[in-house]
């Protein structure tokens, strides 16, 4: 299992796959706002979306996990 976390404290603008969606290492999953402007997170490996654990206009942390892939 893969956590995809958040690199910055910021927003959580959009989450872009859904639970059971398969991704590539590098898709863009979500997108933050932080100081600003807009971040893409990306996949960090192939896998299924498992859980998505934060929802759109939740504000994160750091190394928030924000869905898990499997």
């Amino acid at each position: 299992m893969t956590n995809v976390v958040s690199p910055m404290v910021g927003k959580l603008v959009s989450v872009d796959v859904n639970a059971g969606e398969q991704v590539k290492a590098n898709d863009a999953v979500a997108t933050i706002e932080a100081m600003k402007m807009m971040v893409k997170i990306y996949a960090p490996a192939d896998g299924a979306v498992k859980e998505i654990k934060v929802n759109p206009g939740d504000v994160v942390n750091t190394d928030t996990v924000i869905m898990t892939l499997e």
